[in-house]
């Protein structure tokens, strides 16, 4: 089979189209002929510096998935040849989906809401669990809860827009002002302009804070938090330090790495069934196109998500 692999760590250019072994399913595995991949931030940082993957060579990279059932391995009684299935295998240990095959525990996929197509499908796991597991998980967000999601219009973001409202919650987001459209398309209900106004001095009495960017935005943030309020950060690891700095504030921080998640999936599929949940697609390229997802993905010019598909 075709699948992009590399060598090297570094910038797109390593990322290559390499003929491989096409694998079997284990036991309680299953094997998805491929369809389409997301494209997510995570990628870029385990092709640019290994990442969780320890800095070993070569690696394949890729988590989201949608595609269809080949075979199933020895034990597996939920799927069959030919069931349509969208899920993120194994995250956050390697999966590899960037193919045209992939094995996946069965459990970390399930079948594709209809009203999806593949590459729609997609769009969702990484972004979408992770939207789910830092609001709904974490922070418990409940009706009327008044939340800020940074880089709203993000792959993570733009989901956690509609996840928010979906659970009755009061939503801000940031984006530039070209975004904004888009954002209160999704149902935020306030959209700053971070280029153009402190975020700190409009975001006020704040139950839950989404932070998909790290660095400064975590300290900021937790000024907007009333007391007993909660910022999950996923861009950087500083939990212990936005622990420290939230206590006197009476507000919580967390650090959050998203799971493969069967039960979330389903959660996430009844939204899209429902109407309440769409992927927005930015730019959809041919697998072989790759290196120029990556160099896309990290140009800044995007919204929503970037989805890879396999002929």
């Amino acid at each position: 089979m075709l699948a992009i692999t590399q060598d090297s760590f570094g910038g797109p250019e390593v990322l290559k189209l390499a003929e491989v072994s096409r694998p079997e399913p284990g036991p309680a595995e299953v094997l998805i002929r491929v369809h389409a991949i997301g494209v997510n931030p995570t990628d870029s940082w385990h092709r640019a510096s290994g990442g969780l993957a320890g800095g070993e060579t070569p690696i394949r990279l890729g988590w989201d998935v949608s595609g269809v059932i080949e075979s199933v391995g020895p034990g597996v009684t939920i799927f069959q040849p030919g069931d349509e299935v969208f899920g993120l295998p194994r995250h956050p240990h390697p999966a590899g989906t960037y193919a045209q095959y992939v094995t996946s525990p069965a459990r970390h996929v399930i079948r594709k809401p209809s009203r999806l197509t593949h590459t729609e499908a997609a769009a969702l796991p990484l972004a979408a669990l992770t939207a789910w597991q830092a609001l709904v998980d974490t922070a418990d967000l409940r009706p009327g809860q008044r939340v800020l999601i940074h880089a709203a219009a993000g792959g993570v973001g733009h989901l956690a827009v509609q996840i928010a409202k979906a659970r009755g919650a009061y939503v801000i987001g940031t984006a530039r002002s070209a975004k904004h459209d888009l954002v209160l398309g999704l149902g935020a209900d306030e959209v700053i302009d971070y280029t153009a106004v402190d975020f700190t001095t409009i975001a006020r009495d704040i139950d839950v804070v989404l932070d998909t960017i790290g660095g400064e935005y975590g300290p900021r943030s937790l000024t907007t938090l009333r007391p007993g309020g909660i910022l999950v950060a996923l861009a950087s690891p500083a939990e212990a330090y936005l622990a420290e700095q939230a206590r006197p504030l009476g507000s919580r921080a967390a650090f959050m790495i998203v799971e493969a998640d069967r039960a979330g999936l389903h959660e996430i599929a009844a939204l899209v069934e429902n109407g309440s949940l769409r992927p927005h697609i930015d730019t959809v390229l041919p697998l072989e196109w790759a290196a120029e997802a990556h160099a896309l993905g990290t140009s800044g010019r995007t919204s929503g998500k970037i989805v890879l598909t396999v002929d």
